[in-house]
């Protein structure tokens, strides 16, 4: 289990007693819906203290919402079979307005709270669910941010780093199937290749979070990582991902004789294979500025030279100038580019 969900765990536990303590010596009546106070917690508590602040912020007016709705209704014509379903769809239609965020499911079960569980003593038992609600919510805020968490940014770095080798196992895996028998009947890498804009959306919603993470978070300063950085490695390596797809679904068209398909030379196999494993170095390399880096991308470059030499010979034999080598060709030139 992560230590950040432990961490997690430890400050709920000790803001739940607190809360608990408090309710009980809340004064007037407040002090018979207890219970109402570590709920409050629950809501409040999450990752990061953005997503608690706002959470809980809407979850209060939620509440509030379906309090004022229940209300009305008691006001008007009391409780009854009849007010009840339409307290219930009310809330619900309420609820569905886009107001109240995470709060939105609130509107309907404080709504019913209040007119079924409160009944006659809806006054009482009303501002004493709302009290509750916010001493708990009080509470679950001061303790997240006194025991601020740990920003998430060295994790969503470390999910960058891990796409970046992600896209260059896929080439090393096109480059060994190349190398396998004529024609491959392995297909996994094709399917690898199709799952790379799910991981990609992944790592970019692991980016939003550390970047919230970061937002009224004291520990923040000390962070070294910078988010704008690793947003921009991303979207380098999303563009990495689509040349990938297109070489590994233009050679899947070929091999396989797919409809609307480019013609792939036997004699372009050994070239594309070695040109996909040297531009595999590289992108494992990408974004780095030492002589290993700029050694694997010299090697590379020779490698798409010698590429290239081997397509425009195959096409003027087969008289095809236009085929899937030199897609290939110029999809894994860019994918170079980017690596840089």
């Amino acid at each position: 289990m992560q230590l950040s969900r432990l961490l997690l765990a430890a400050k709920t536990a000790v803001a739940v007693g607190i809360s608990w303590f408090i309710a009980v010596h809340m004064p007037g009546a407040t002090d018979e819906y207890p219970y109402y106070a570590p709920l409050g917690v629950l809501v409040s508590m999450y990752p990061t203290l953005m997503d608690s602040l706002k959470t809980s912020l809407q979850t209060l007016f939620g509440l509030l919402a379906g309090i004022g709705l229940a209300l009305l209704v008691l006001i008007t014509w009391g409780p009854s079979v009849w007010t009840i379903a339409f307290v219930a769809g009310a809330g619900i239609v309420l609820s569905g307005t886009g107001w109240f965020g995470a709060g939105r499911e609130y509107v309907p079960i404080a709504a019913l709270f209040v007119l079924i569980v409160g009944g006659s003593d809806f006054n009482d038992y009303s501002f004493g669910y709302a009290t509750q609600m916010a001493v708990g919510v009080t509470v679950g805020l001061v303790v997240n941010l006194l025991i601020a968490p740990g920003t998430l940014t060295a994790a969503a770095a470390a999910r960058v780093d891990s796409f970046r080798d992600q896209l260059a196992e896929h080439l090393r895996d096109i480059a060994r199937v190349l190398g396998d028998q004529w024609p491959p009947e392995r297909d996994d890498w094709v399917r690898g290749a199709a799952s790379l804009g799910d991981t990609a959306r992944d790592v970019r919603e692991a980016l939003r979070l550390a970047e919230t993470s970061r937002k009224g978070n004291p520990r923040a300063r000390r962070d070294r990582q910078d988010p704008d950085s690793q947003r921009e490695r991303l979207e380098r390596l999303e563009r990495i991902a689509l040349g990938i797809r297109d070489v590994s679904e233009t050679l899947a068209d070929s091999l396989w004789e797919r409809p609307g398909r480019l013609r792939l030379e036997p004699a372009i196999a050994d070239p594309l294979r070695r040109a996909c494993a040297r531009v595999a170095n590289c992108v494992e390399r990408a974004g780095d500025d030492d002589p290993a880096a700029h050694e694997a991308r010299a090697h590379a470059a020779a490698g798409l030279r010698a590429l290239v030499v081997a397509v425009e010979e195959s096409g003027r034999r087969a008289r095809h100038p236009i085929g899937a080598g030199s897609l290939a060709a110029a999809r894994l030139r860019r994918i170079l580019e980017l690596s840089r």
